[in-house]
């Protein structure tokens, strides 16, 4: 379990980050279309989780037009943006906003995403749904960085996860 705090109210998550060096846990999320994408299917790829609580925050947004603006100086990387929200949120803010450069992935039905990788809140007003963290992997699925934002309502640290590329 890992700390963090939401406008200085302390915070838990049910685990802690993936350790770097080890293989990434197995995923599966809800694309825009309602199709899935899952770590399998990334193989190959270099990949950027920018994990958050909703699309509809104001951090969480910066983060995803953030990621959406540098995505273009990397090749062969993947970044998806993972919330709880459900994908006509997401599809509705990147329509809106002209997101194009990143994916938007859902872990709204049963939450495992965030279990899995340690980032589901376990108290406070946002239990249940992800703290802000930031998870790189490469093209086998093995975790280069990771960074588990301490106080949900920062940004994240773009340039060190970027780095990891």
């Amino acid at each position: 379990m890992a700390k963090v705090t939401l406008g200085g109210n302390p915070c838990d998550t049910n685990g802690d980050l993936p350790k770097i060096g080890e293989k990434a846990p197995a995923f599966k999320l809800r694309k825009l279309d309602l199709s899935f994408v899952s770590l399998d299917d990334l193989k190959g790829k270099n990949i950027v989780l920018n994990i958050f609580p909703s699309i509809d925050t104001g951090t969480c947004a910066t983060s995803v037009r953030t990621f959406n603006k540098r995505a273009s100086e990397f090749k062969n990387t993947e970044i998806i943006c993972v919330s709880r929200d459900m994908p006509f949120a997401q599809k509705r803010f990147c329509g809106a906003e002209g997101i194009e450069n990143v994916s938007t992935a859902s872990d709204f039905a049963t939450g495992d995403f965030g279990k899995s990788f340690g980032v589901e809140l376990t108290n406070g007003v946002f239990e249940g749904i992800h703290a802000r963290a930031i998870v790189v992997l490469d093209e086998n699925g093995i975790v280069k960085h990771t960074e588990l934002v301490s106080e949900i309502a920062n940004e994240p640290n773009y340039d060190a996860a970027l780095m990891a590329l």
